[in-house]
C-alpha cells in the first residue's frame, strides 16, 4: 500500500533540503508549489500575490496541490513524500485571518496523507528571499496554525528533530518503518 509522507512546518524550517534529500536518495518527492505560483504572478505583474490576492492565490494552491495528490496516486512508488499538504492551504487563510470557501477544509478531509511530519522553526537555518518575505517571528506563528488546521483534520503529528539534513531524513524513515 502506498504511503503519503506530508511534510509541514512554517517558512524556513527545512522541508525543502529534507525533500531535496529523499529525490537524491530515490524516492518520489511533491515538491512545494507555492514558489511556482508566486513566481508566475510576478511574472504576470503581481509581486507578492499571497499577499495582494489572498484567495487567488490559495485556490491556485488548493488546485495544485489536489493536482499533485491525484499525481502521487498514480504512481507506483510506495512512499511519495510531499512538500506541505492541502490543509496548509487554511491553515495559511487562518493565519491571514481571511474567509474561505468551505471547498478548502472539504478538500483536506477527502485527500488524506498516512503520516504528517513537522519541522518546527528553527532560526539558525531561518533565510528570507524573494519568494519567502515571510519573517521567522512569522515563521513562529504561522507553524501553530498548520498544527492547528492539521489537527483538526484528525492528524497525529510527528516533529522531526533539529539536525543535519541527513539525520532528520534517517528519522523520518526510521519513524516510518516503526510506525511511530
Amino acid at each position: 500500500m502506498q504511503q503519503k509522507i506530508v511534510l509541514i512546518g512554517g517558512p524556513g524550517t527545512g522541508k525543502s533540503s529534507i525533500l531535496r534529500e529523499f529525490i537524491r536518495r530515490g524516492y518520489e518527492c511533491m515538491p512545494e508549489i507555492s514558489r511556482e505560483v508566486t513566481l508566475k504572478a510576478q511574472k504576470d505583474g503581481i509581486d507578492q500575490l499571497f499577499l495582494e490576492q489572498p484567495l487567488l492565490f490559495s485556490q491556485l494552491l488548493l488546485e495544485g496541490r489536489e493536482q499533485q495528490y491525484l499525481e502521487a496516486h498514480q504512481s507506483d512508488a510506495e512512499i511519495i513524500f510531499f512538500d506541505r499538504g492541502i490543509p496548509d492551504v487554511h491553515a495559511y487563510m487562518n493565519y491571514l485571518g481571511s474567509d474561505y470557501p468551505d471547498i478548502f477544509i472539504e478538500k483536506s478531509n477527502k485527500y488524506l496523507y498516512n503520516k504528517v511530519f513537522m519541522c518546527a522553526p528553527w532560526e539558525a537555518i531561518y533565510k528570507s528571499d524573494n519568494e519567502r518575505y515571510e519573517t521567522f517571528e512569522q515563521s513562529v506563528k504561522i507553524d501553530t496554525f498548520l498544527k492547528e488546521a492539521y489537527e483538526e483534520v484528525g492528524y497525529n503529528i510527528i516533529d522531526v528533530p533539529f539536525g543535519s539534513v541527513q539525520e532528520r531524513c534517517d528519522f523520518i524513515l526510521h519513524s516510518l518503518k516503526h510506525d511511530v
